[in-house]
This record gives structure tokens, C-alpha cells and sequence, in this order.
């Protein structure tokens, strides 16, 4: 496995590739890496001569400067896990490769970044496209693969690429859950004990709301949903939607669509932990 810091360094290297024709997989990842990154690092090794990774904490995605200041970075136990789970290249590079000047572009994406974490998070999307479109240009990977626990996102980065005219496949990787149900996420290693036990009741939450929606309308079920977690001591719900899995926009009836899926946004405490569950 090879660490490569540079822009030039990583295409110089993957043009050797290239050349062979080896098809070249990509996972981009801003590192505290978790089992669910594994199952994306393992699909990409599995599906593709070369896996590359990337790791980069990306701070024009942050809103929020105390989120970015507390993000963890585990470069050390990253590395490991990659190295267990088969990538070939890790592009670990600096804010200054990845921005040698300001990024201004404004991506128009409609009203896919308008609800749910575009809502509470403005300006998030736009600087999740100003990066991975960035990190496309250096890899220019056949596959790219993303987990579909960051529901929105990958909406984001499927229609960015379509704006572009981008030549790479969006791969979107199922949740990966702990054995109590809580996704995996970088961010529960900054919960307690008791936190994370209080956090697996989201995920509690919204099975059994799929086990009531033949029963309840959209708005019923947000009500319920919103109210059970509510009640769990330490969760507070941001947002809970039931959206049409393609154009993320609110829907009345289930019936009236086939992909319908409920985001939800939950602090435990001070940490904020998204998650999602399909109806049909």
C-alpha cells in the first residue's frame, strides 16, 4: 500500500495503471474510519484492479468551525484499516494541494440541497461538490463508492456528476449498522457509553415505524417518529422527513411513490448523527 501526498505524485502513479488498462475504484473519506468505510474499501478492492483512497477532512463542508475543530483524525489506526481491507493508494493530501486558492464555485443544484441537511447545514453541499469534483479530477476513477447513510450527499454527488458529464459510475454502499443498530458514523466516537446506548434508539425508532406505515400517513408517522425519539433522554430531533428517494421532496402518500425513504437528523447530546430507513 503506498501513501501519496500530492496531486502529481497520485496521477504519475496511477497513469502506470492506466496504461495496462486496469480500471481504477475510488473511496473519498475525511478518515476516523470505521467498519462502515471498510465495507466501501472492500466493495471498491473487490470490483476494481486499483482501490484508491482518499483522506481528507474537507473544511469547506463544515458549517460549523467547532464541528471541524473536533472532527477526530486517526491517521495512524486509518492507515491499518486500510491496509487490512485492501486499498492499494491512499491520497492523503494537505488543504493547501487540495486549495491552492479559494474554491468560488456555486453548484445550482435545484431544491436537492435546499431541504433536509442543506436546511440546517447551508452552504454543506456546495463545498462537498467543490471537493469530490476535485479529488474526480486527480483520481478520474472508473467507480467511485459512497454510503448511503449520507442519503442526501449521494443525491448530491449523483446529479454533480451528471452536471459535469463526469465518466465515473456513483456506487452507493448499504448502511452498516452495530450489532444494537446505531450507523456507523466518525462521529460516535464522540459519544459516552450511555450515549451511544441512548443513540441506538433512532434506528429502534424508525423500524418500527416502517412496521406502522401501511397504517399511518407520512405526517402521522413524523409525528410519531419525532415524538418517540424525543422522548429518549439526551436526543433531540433536528429534522425527520419522508421524502421521494430521487428528487428528495416531501411526499403525501406512500402509495404515490416507490422510493420513499425517512431522513432523520438526531443530537445525542452535542453530537449530531443522521440516518435513514426505506418504506418501499
Amino acid at each position: 500500500m503506498e501513501i501519496v501526498r500530492t496531486a502529481t505524485g497520485l496521477e504519475e502513479m496511477l497513469q502506470r495503471f492506466r496504461l495496462q488498462e486496469q480500471t481504477i475504484g475510488f473511496v473519498p473519506t475525511m478518515g476516523a474510519l470505521h467498519e462502515g468505510h471498510a465495507t466501501l474499501v472492500r466493495q471498491c478492492a473487490a470490483e476494481n484492479d486499483v482501490c484508491v483512497v482518499s483522506i481528507f477532512v474537507n473544511p469547506t463542508q463544515f458549517n460549523n468551525k467547532e464541528d471541524l475543530k473536533h472532527y477526530p483524525r486517526t491517521a495512524e489506526e486509518d492507515h491499518t484499516l486500510l491496509e487490512r481491507t485492501g486499498a492499494d493508494i491512499i491520497f492523503a493530501p494537505s488543504e493547501e494541494e487540495i486549495y491552492p486558492e479559494p474554491d468560488k464555485r456555486v453548484f445550482d443544484f435545484g431544491m436537492l440541497d435546499k431541504v433536509m441537511e442543506g436546511q440546517f447545514r447551508p452552504g454543506h453541499f456546495n463545498g462537498v461538490a467543490q471537493v469530490v469534483s476535485k479529488l474526480f479530477s486527480f483520481v478520474r476513477p472508473d467507480k467511485a463508492y459512497f454510503g448511503e447513510k449520507d442519503f442526501q450527499q449521494l443525491a448530491i454527488v449523483r446529479e454533480m456528476v451528471r452536471q459535469l458529464e463526469l465518466s465515473v459510475e456513483i456506487v452507493g454502499v448499504p448502511i452498516v449498522r452495530e450489532a444494537d443498530g446505531l450507523a456507523m458514523s466518525s462521529r460516535n466516537q464522540r459519544l459516552s457509553e450511555e450515549e451511544k446506548k441512548n443513540a441506538a434508539e433512532i434506528y429502534r425508532v424508525l423500524q418500527e415505524s416502517t412496521r406502522l406505515s401501511d397504517d399511518l400517513t407520512p405526517g402521522q408517522l413524523t409525528d410519531f417518529v419525532i415524538g418517540e425519539i424525543n422522548n429518549v433522554r439526551g436526543l433531540n430531533v433536528e429534522y425527520f422527513e419522508i421524502v421521494d428517494g430521487n428528487t428528495l421532496q416531501l411526499i403525501s402518500s406512500l402509495e404515490k411513490s416507490d422510493f420513499s425513504v425517512g431522513c432523520i437528523a438526531v443530537f445525542c447530546g452535542e453530537v449530531r448523527l443522521i440516518d435513514n430507513i426505506r418504506y418501499n
